[in-house]
């Protein structure tokens, strides 16, 4: 029987290679480190006195320096017990508590053609290579040696060049008898009913392959060399090679410095290509990027996978603050004890790249020597602009970090979180003149805020230049921002207000978007004028001709509240300010978000109604597994209220407003 890729990298990354092979060899005492999941022993294919055999349950590989044998999980079990392949496949699958997959005839024949795909990437790759050393490619190779990268670190990051032309790629591929669609499903060319004849995706730009966990080419990221291309990078479109979210770019190379002789303790998530392969250079070999846009729920999961504390390292001017703000929320719900994460802050206007070319990576080093922990992230992004000079604002600093953390899923660490929260406050206010304390905080969150890109001035300052991803619902409801008006929840108010100021996302999604249920009653009537104001203007309708239609209709008061909330929220993509694609962006995903969380409110009342049902007829099993359910349901209820990633990203699109971003 033929397994998927996909089928044995999830039971082996289930289950630790110490556990198969700790069965059959005793560990090494003074060699082993439990908890870095390195292990020593006397190799059981050959006799020895002294452990030389080696396995790491981060590469989930085993190596005997004795006797040179090495593979995975199944290798171990076929080796040396004589199991065939499906008979060890089944004994993982055993111990990972996963099902053995059907004959799927189907499946089989995608496995056939994903690896005939990756033969195609691969000749992509060589032919962008070689385009790079053309004299085509001199402007590319001048741009590389401004920004100090090396004929080696070039080579090794396999890094080319996309000719200026609409056909050069699909000209030499088709040379090489590769079918047309096989083309277009790796994405190399833009193609479809609307479009006569294909062209090439990536022209003009400078390629940087991106690689699978088995170091296979799945895409590309494309840098534009003309400043005055529509995208500065470019990332290929999902296929079935490549999903962006589930990718991390120097994914497999950082893996295996993690064991190198450095023996890095932990994973580096930066922001660029560029940044990972400055860093490269300079010695430090762990470093990640994600593909340009927010790091994902299944990207921090990989980062995970190879450190219990990966670090995360941001720009220091303001985008980089609220990507940092966006991606505390991202963890926080899915903290365990010995799983968490670190955030390196760059000085203000340097990058990566920045520092360590000039003097190594000295000053890296120092940056990282300096991260902060989650919970230091959390209590400094909540109190540094703000004052508490009343009882009322410090009770309801107490209730909003109460409400921040608790997302956390893990039981233990919600409550250790808590006691922090309660050590931090007593200290922060005790023994301290209220008017006193409050006016260090606002110069605190003055001084925090003079990175931010475009502030506002005055006495918005303290709060616009706090750089933060965004305040809860509960907050930016609450007395002390809206003067005891009820407002819809923030992510009904930024779909709203991101359609009135950038009408133009309306008609390309229509469907999808005149679609939304809005829980607000205001919010209802407000969109129905929306919609039918759109109904009446079509594609020519403009930000200035629906705000004139709006005030007409009488929203002109809610138009004004929605604004002050979403600024006070700082979810600038829902301004008229962002650029559009950024705009496209949070409205995306603040969409996603919205729609989550409407199934899990009808899931709940679902469940809640049979909950009723089945205590009425007295069906005790039922009802505890209704209620196991239901509060499963609730946690992510509350989970996605508390959830602030809704605009900000991680990558290279973050803080950006009417014009090109990024590295």
């Amino acid at each position: 029987m033929r397994f998927s890729n996909a089928f044995l990298d999830e039971i082996r990354d289930r289950v630790p290679i110490s556990d198969v092979i700790g069965k059959r060899v005793s560990w090494d005492r003074k060699k082993t480190n439990q908890s870095r999941g390195d292990f020593w022993a006397c190799c059981p294919f050959h006799g020895e006195k002294s452990p030389s055999f080696h396995c790491e349950d981060r590469k989930g590989r085993y190596h005997c320096f004795g006797c040179g044998v090495s593979g995975d999980h199944f290798r171990f079990l076929t080796d040396l017990d004589g199991m065939s392949f499906p008979e060890a496949v089944q004994q993982i699958a055993d111990l990972a508590g996963v099902a053995m997959p059907q004959p799927d005839v189907e499946a089989e024949k995608r496995d056939r053609q994903r690896a005939s795909l990756q033969d195609v990437m691969e000749m992509a790759t060589q032919f962008f290579q070689d385009q790079l050393q053309t004299a085509g490619g001199a402007k590319a190779r001048a741009y590389l040696r401004d920004r100090g990268l090396t004929g080696r670190t070039i080579e090794t990051f396999r890094l080319g060049y996309a000719p200026e032309s609409r056909n050069a790629l699909k000209e030499y591929l088709a040379t090489k008898g590769v079918a047309k669609e096989q083309i277009e499903a790796c994405g190399l060319v833009v193609h479809g009913p609307d479009i006569p004849v294909s062209y090439d995706r990536f022209r003009d730009r400078i390629m940087f392959p991106i690689l699978s966990a088995r170091e296979k080419v799945i895409a590309f990221g494309g840098r534009a060399m003309s400043p005055d291309a529509p995208a500065k990078y470019l990332n290929s479109n999902e296929t079935e090679l490549f999903h962006k979210g589930n990718v991390l770019y120097n994914f497999a190379r950082a893996r295996r410095a993690m064991g190198g002789a450095d023996g890095a303790g932990t994973i580096i998530a930066v922001e660029g290509y560029m940044d990972v392969i400055a860093l490269h250079q300079a010695g430090i070999e762990n470093a990640v990027a994600p593909l340009g846009t927010a790091l994902t729920e299944n990207q921090l999961d990989l980062l995970w996978k190879l450190a219990q504390q990966p670090i995360l390292c941001f720009d220091g001017d303001g985008a980089g603050i609220r990507a940092a703000n966006r991606a505390v929320d991202l963890a926080l719900p899915h903290l365990k004890p010995g799983r968490s994460v670190r955030f390196a802050l760059l000085p203000d206007g340097k990058d990566p790249d920045d520092l360590v070319r000039n003097d190594g990576r000295g000053p890296f080093d120092k940056v990282l020597a300096s991260a902060r922990s989650l919970s230091e992230m959390v209590w400094t992004r909540e109190v540094q602009s703000a004052n508490f000079d009343t009882p009322e604002k410090r009770a309801e600093l107490e209730a909003t970090l109460k409400q921040v953390v608790s997302v956390i899923a893990d039981e233990n660490v919600r409550r250790h979180y808590g006691q922090d929260i309660r050590d931090r406050l007593n200290g922060f206010f005790q023994g301290s003149n209220r008017q006193q304390s409050g006016q260090r905080n606002f110069e605190r969150g003055q001084s925090a805020g003079r990175g931010g890109r475009g502030g506002q001035a005055g006495r918005n300052n303290s709060f616009s230049q706090r750089e933060s991803g965004g305040v809860s619902d509960r907050l930016a409801r609450s007395s002390l921002v809206t003067g005891g008006q009820s407002l819809p929840v923030l992510r009904e108010s930024v779909l709203a207000l991101t359609i009135v100021n950038h009408p133009q996302l309306l008609f390309e999604e229509y469907d999808e978007i005149s679609a939304i249920d809005f829980d607000n009653r205001d919010l209802q009537r407000f969109w129905s004028s929306v919609l039918n104001t759109a109904a009446a203007k079509g594609p020519r309708l403009s930000r200035d001709g629906l705000m004139e239609q709006l005030e007409a209709d009488g929203f002109g008061t809610l138009l004004k509240t929605l604004d002050q909330q979403i600024r006070f929220a700082r979810l600038w993509t829902a301004s008229a300010e962002a650029a559009p694609e950024d705009a496209r962006e949070g409205y995306l995903q603040a969409l996603s978000l919205h729609k989550r969380t409407k199934a899990l409110l009808w899931q709940r009342r679902e469940l809640e109604m049979e909950l009723g049902h089945a205590t009425e007829e007295g069906d005790l099993e039922s009802v505890d597994q209704i209620l196991r359910t239901l509060q499963e349901v609730q946690l992510e209820v509350t989970r996605l209220e508390n959830q602030e990633a809704i605009i900000d990203g991680f990558g290279v699109l973050s803080g950006r407003v009417k014009g090109p971003a990024g590295k």
